[in-house]
């Protein structure tokens, strides 16, 4: 591998901070129509990084043709706190009036193009119906997460009671914009083995974070370390859509590491963190020397313990190899998929159709109870059945046994053998942190890194993030929690960078997850471990319902299934330090999501 891909050769560093014309502001401005500087402290010293003196352009858009604009409505067409999509002719744009005044900004989530104008407008931002991502409607800026894409914002202008918005062609067409980030241009002549900063683990967290290092101004140097074979990707789509090829999947292409400097050594597994001489020394002897460190290595999937697990077509779905090898094997055979956690059943419904037969292993007696509850996850269960999957609940894997070394038959401790011609194993999963157990990092007894509100381990200047941590849960108060979530890590990468930089950003998101199933999906919000008691609304028969899982009498946590927005509503009402009761939900009176609750 060559570029910005592999061991850089020795060179020096030359910084450059790109800010595109489009994004200039007058915030960005002095009071003299001068640009300012940009600057940050590396090792205790400010510096400073001037943009490209420009005065303040009347017209953002340098090619007339690419702009159109539009009256799209009356001044009294829109009550505050309303939104509306409305066509421009060339693309649509989603118009938002609050406060009395009016913004636009795209009207589709960057994640993956869900309706903006079905999501929930709080204080100042829309969240996303889908999975829970926040924008700000004055700027278009992402502030909570999943996705990396914050959303286009185009002009608008009152004129004679008609609203008019100014719109550029392309950024209504794609519907997202990368925010402005500094670019390091490296010409010759810096350490090889030497980084500001290195991220070890290359998935969500450890891509936002190094894209909000880049965002905040960060211009120095920027290593990010994976064991797997390719860029950062949509991990997700692993058991959601598995036969997804990786530059399919890609967070990023690879024309964006390069453009932003930001460095990625793939195949490339640390061994052990010297923290006193801030030193990362890799499996292969290669040493790193830094000064700031995420560790996001995510998790390592749990494996049988039976005779016959290291044979031929057992999987742990962990890359899109894994994925694309097991829908190949799978088709018009039999799966037997181990473990009804959320791979396990999302891998046995994208295989429902494909296979001859699925049949789901489960120690408990019904999927998802500890974490839907057993009211829903019979549910669930009730649909997978209608779609062919036969389940066998309560017992475990005795063997697996093979015939001219390819597995053949699962066999059950109930003593039930299953036809089985490919398995997927979905039992769990324990962080990666073994590499970690001498660095005297804190470490708890499960594994977990410790890590306070900032994301900052219990060494100056080591951070953690993703699915490895636990960190202090503000919707719990402030109880260490582990949560293994896409949209957490994301946030965790975020919350990392800014704390590097010394923002004293703390961590304050509510979790936010979706699982899909036979094109069904069901949205979570919430903490809800150690809930005590779940109330229902709708009809779980009907697979239209919400579920407020209640602990004592307070909603810790909500989930629901073609019941949009309620998830969204509910994590913005919990986002703003509401306390949402349990009698309000018995009741079913809603008040509480307009804030005249408690």
């Amino acid at each position: 591998m060559g570029g910005c891909f592999s061991k850089p050769k020795p060179v020096e560093v030359k910084i450059e901070v790109v800010i595109p014309e489009k994004e200039r502001s007058k915030e960005e401005m002095s009071p003299n129509g001068k640009a300012s500087p940009l600057i940050y402290k590396v090792n205790g010293t400010a510096r400073h990084y001037h943009l490209e003196e420009h005065p303040i352009a009347s017209n953002p858009y340098h090619n007339p043709k690419d702009v159109v604009e539009a009256s799209v409505c009356h001044v009294k067409d829109l009550e505050n706190g309303q939104m509306r999509e409305v066509d421009l002719g060339c693309g649509k744009a989603l118009l938002i009036k609050e406060s009395g005044e009016f913004h636009a900004v795209g009207h589709k989530c960057p994640h993956y193009g869900a309706p903006l104008v079905k999501g929930v407008l709080s204080k100042g931002r829309v969240r996303c119906p889908w999975h829970g991502a926040c924008f700000n409607i004055s700027t278009g800026d992402i502030e909570d997460f999943p996705g990396l894409d914050s959303l286009p914002r185009f002009q608008v202008k009152i004129e004679k009671e008609k609203v008019y918005i100014r719109a550029s062609k392309q950024a209504l067409q794609t519907q997202r914009r990368t925010k402005m980030m500094a670019k390091c241009i490296s010409l010759s002549n810096y350490n090889l083995s030497s980084t500001n900063v290195l991220i070890i683990g290359a998935g969500a967290a450890g891509l936002v974070c190094a894209e909000t290092l880049r965002q905040e101004g960060f211009s120095d140097r920027i290593v990010m370390c994976t064991m797997d074979r390719h860029l950062p990707y949509d991990r997700p789509k692993l058991s959601k859509s598995m036969d997804s090829h990786p530059e399919q999947i890609a967070l990023r292409p690879k024309e964006f590491f390069c453009t932003y400097d930001i460095e990625v050594l793939t195949e490339m597994q640390v061994a052990a963190v010297d923290v006193k001489s801030k030193i990362a020394v890799f499996k292969d002897g290669f040493k790193m020397e830094y000064n700031k460190l995420l560790i996001a290595t995510g998790n390592t999937p749990k494996t049988l313990s039976c005779k016959g697990k290291e044979m031929e077509n057992v999987f742990n779905i962990r890359t899109p190899e894994d994925a694309n090898r097991v829908v190949k094997l799978a088709t018009s055979k039999n799966v037997v998929i181990v473990g009804a956690s959320f791979l396990g059943m999302e891998v046995a419904a994208y295989l429902a159709e494909r296979a001859h037969s699925v049949s789901l292993v489960e120690l408990e007696h019904v999927p998802f109870k500890k974490f839907f509850g057993e009211r829903v996850g019979r549910a669930v269960m009730k649909m997978f059945e209608n779609n062919r999957v036969k389940f066998y609940m309560q017992t475990e894997v005795s063997e697996l046994r093979e015939q001219e070394g390819k597995l053949k038959e699962v066999v059950l401790k109930s003593g039930k053998v299953l036809r089985a011609d490919v398995c997927v194993v979905g039992v769990g999963a324990v962080p990666a942190t073994g590499f970690l157990k001498q660095s005297g990092i804190n470490i708890d007894s499960k594994g977990f890194i410790v890590v306070n509100k900032m994301m900052q381990t219990n060494i100056p200047g080591v951070f953690a993030a993703g699915d490895a941590v636990t960190f202090p849960l503000a919707l719990r108060n402030n109880k260490k929690v582990n949560v293994p979530h896409w949209q957490m890590a994301h946030m965790h990468g975020r919350i990392a960078a800014l704390n590097m930089l010394a923002h004293g950003t703390e961590i304050s998101t509510v979790p936010y997850l979706w699982t899909a199933m036979f094109g069904k999906s069901i949205r979570y919000a919430g903490h809800g471990e150690g809930f005590d008691d779940v109330v229902i609304q709708g009809d779980l028969d009907e697979l239209k319902f919400v579920a407020f899982y209640t602990k004592s009498d307070e909603v810790v946590a909500v989930a629901s299934m073609n019941y949009d927005p309620i998830v969204s509503k509910v994590a913005e009402v919990l986002a703003a330090g509401r306390t949402i009761r349990k009698r309000d939900v018995e009741t079913g009176d809603m008040s509480w999501l307009t804030g005249k609750g408690t």
